[in-house]
This record gives structure tokens, sequence and C-alpha cells, in this order.
């Protein structure tokens, strides 16, 4: 072993990797386990878990939807919302998934 490398065909240097492998597997198991711990509680706590913000109202989204049903083009209303349209449709496909949700739960 010279000037910090490690020489992996000796056995002191393969026992060297191999402990310094275990001490990285285990430094990383550690910060999993926090970071699920932390999430798990700032959930349970109702606590923000980051993210990126909406910038759309789930209304808006709504007035999206009608102005389509109505007969507006899918491509306009989210220009016109300054929306892509695959963003506008996921999130209409997520408010009415949400609303199937709370219809069957009544």
């Amino acid at each position: 072993m010279t000037g910090g490398t490690v020489d992996t065909a000796t056995p002191m240097g393969g026992m060297t990797f191999t402990v310094m492998a275990a001490l990285a597997q285990m430094e990383l198991d550690i910060k999993r386990e926090r970071i699920t711990d932390s999430v798990s509680k700032r959930r349970a706590a109702g606590k923000d878990l980051g993210g990126r913000r909406a910038q759309f109202t789930d209304s808006q989204i709504r007035n999206a939807r009608r102005l389509i049903d109505g007969g507006q083009s899918g491509t306009q209303v989210a220009k016109d919302l300054g929306i892509s349209r695959a963003t506008m449709y996921r999130r209409m496909a997520q408010i009415e998934a949400r609303e199937w949700i709370g219809s069957q739960a009544d």
C-alpha cells in the first residue's frame, strides 16, 4: 500500500479494502435510516416534505377542464395558462382520482 492506493492483490490490501467498503456501507445504511425516520415523522405530523410547489390551484385546473369540455383545444388552454399540456392533463387526472377516491369513501 503506497500513497493512498490499496493493492487488493495482497492479503492486507484486500482486508483494508473490505473493511473500508463495510464502513462505507454502514454509513450509507445509517443515513438511509435517518432519512426514512425523518420523513415518517414529518408525514405523521402533517408537515411539509419539500418538493416543488404547485403553481396552479386545483380550481384553475378544474376551470381548464371545463374549457376543454366546452370545446376549447387542450393545447390552447394549456398555452393560455402557461403550463405544458402534459402537466395540465396530469394534474387533471390527479384531481379526478382524488375526487373519485373521495366519492368512494362516502
